[in-house]
């Protein structure tokens, strides 16, 4: 049942008015909830990404940054800087509970498929950022991302959520240690079938007590399951010492320990913003394969947002009934705009984050929620000792609980039709089992027009879900051909 829509005046009065809190059944109290638990849900980016971009050399030897060793907190402070000034944008232009931040996926195709290709250096990897970025906002501008988007059948985008809950859940899982790399199996559960260690402990502390709470209706579930968890987490170390997992010590912690800064607050240092090269990359590598590597960046940014922000919108009951969800042009291009930032600040191309479910989970309904996880990413480029608490066996069972809720929209998809099943089916097991959201959408494309063609419904098929599905082909043979370029 939705709230009661109260009159306000002043300040609260336009906010709501602005970014329709009342009207959507929401409250301010349940954006700031929702916001603030987007951003703990997401924050480990902050960590991730100078893992990811910043402990790999370019091809002339030198990491993210300059120099010859990685410089991780240079990277972190980009990472959260740009990550929440487009978060705020987003909120404020589109009017969505989106958060934006740099693209897992696509960072580490930055780092280990562009910048380390020999005599490539970031700064001219971080220039093919931007132009991607740049095309995909003249694709928007020109309404074209907008209409391939509304091409796609209504039963793709709710496989492409029941895909994306999957492939959260499983993220959920990995990242915490209760799936593993199995024995002789490609996964296993826990540690041979058990639960064994400290961590794994905390993040069925952190599960259970958000489910229970969220049977129990409890307002801000998901958000009180990650403050428990983490008490719990630095607890946890302070008695046991448990340390960073490694390979000489397994039971530790996946990313983050645990333990209580020595500080609370740190002065950034932003100077890798701007550390770009726009079109040296076209002297380091052929024409041709530097054009490849784009398109590869390019076709991962136009997809990945698709079913991001279908998912988040179907979570949130503000989809329409075919599938999309308001402002859709507005959420494109801010999205597009991401792409072009985040090469700018020299920390990947940013995207939207489907963990903005997790807020959508806790109530969040508005681009209010969105501007409350930007300012929580710009205040924890001065406070990351403290934010840097949060464990992923703390935050990680939130995405187990946001992959239970969006994978109910299996139900609307019609089994009984195997032209509708089947496509449907690829796209939700791919995503996780190939861990790539674009690999999902990508074949339940190309399975959908194949069946249409061979079962004699070719016709109804929209001439831009024809260009998508061949887009998709092209992609999915770009490793060879790139290959065969050297």
């Amino acid at each position: 049942m939705s709230a009661p829509v109260t009159e306000r005046t002043g300040i609260a009065g336009t906010l709501d008015s602005y970014f329709s809190i009342s009207s959507r059944g929401s409250t301010f109290g349940q954006e700031i909830r929702g916001g603030l638990t987007t951003f703990f849900t997401m924050s480990y980016i902050v960590v991730l990404n100078p893992l990811i971009i910043g402990t790999v050399a370019d091809g002339q030897g030198n990491f993210l940054g300059g120099g010859t060793e990685p410089n991780l907190a240079l990277v972190a402070a980009a990472t959260a800087l740009v990550a929440g000034l487009l978060s705020i944008v987003m909120g404020v232009w589109a009017r969505f509970p989106l958060a934006m931040a740099a693209g897992l996926g696509i960072n580490a195709f930055l780092a280990y498929s562009i910048a380390s290709r020999e005599g490539m250096s970031w700064p001219e990897a971080m220039g093919f950022v931007v132009i991607e970025g740049i095309i995909i906002f003249i694709l928007v501008l020109t309404n074209f991302r907008k209409a391939v988007f509304a091409a796609v059948p209504a039963f793709l985008k709710q496989a492409i959520a029941v895909g994306i809950g999957l492939f959260l859940a499983f993220i959920g899982l990995y990242d915490a240690g209760i799936v593993t790399t199995g024995a002789g199996t490609p996964t296993q559960f826990g540690n041979g079938g058990y639960i064994s260690t400290w961590p794994m402990v905390v993040f069925v502390i952190g599960l259970f007590t958000a489910i229970v709470l969220m049977a129990k209706k409890v307002r801000g579930a998901l958000l009180i399951s990650i403050i428990v968890a983490t008490v719990v987490a630095v607890i946890v170390e302070a008695v046991a010492s448990l340390g960073a997992k490694s390979g000489e010590n397994p039971d530790g912690w996946a990313l983050v320990v645990p333990a209580v800064p020595d500080s609370v607050v740190s002065a950034p240092d932003f100077s890798l913003v701007g550390q770009v090269d726009l079109f040296g990359g076209f002297t380091s590598l052929p024409v041709l394969t530097a054009l490849l590597m784009i398109f590869s960046l390019l076709i991962t940014d136009f997809f990945d947002t698709m079913g991001t922000m279908t998912a988040v919108g179907a979570e949130a009951g503000l989809n329409d009934k075919d599938g999309n969800p308001p402002r859709t042009q507005q959420i494109l291009l801010v999205d597009s705009v991401g792409a072009a930032a985040g090469g700018l600040g020299s920390v990947s191309s940013n995207t939207s984050y489907i963990e903005s479910a997790a807020g959508v989970g806790d109530g969040a309904r508005t681009g209010f929620a969105s501007v409350i996880t930007g300012v929580a990413f710009l205040l924890s480029t001065f406070l990351t000792p403290l934010y840097a608490l949060v464990p992923f066996e703390a935050a990680t069972p939130v995405l187990v609980v946001v992959g239970f809720l969006m994978v109910s929209q299996v139900a609307g998809i019609d089994w009984k039709d195997y032209r509708i099943a089947i496509p449907a089916f690829l796209t939700f097991i791919i995503m996780p089992f190939g861990y790539s959201i674009s690999a999902g959408i990508g074949v339940g494309f190309i399975s959908f027009v194949v069946l249409q063609v061979f079962t004699g419904g070719a016709r109804k098929v929209h001439p831009l879900m024809w260009g998508a599905a061949g887009a998709f082909v092209v992609y999915f043979a770009l490793g060879p051909i790139v290959e065969a370029l050297g």
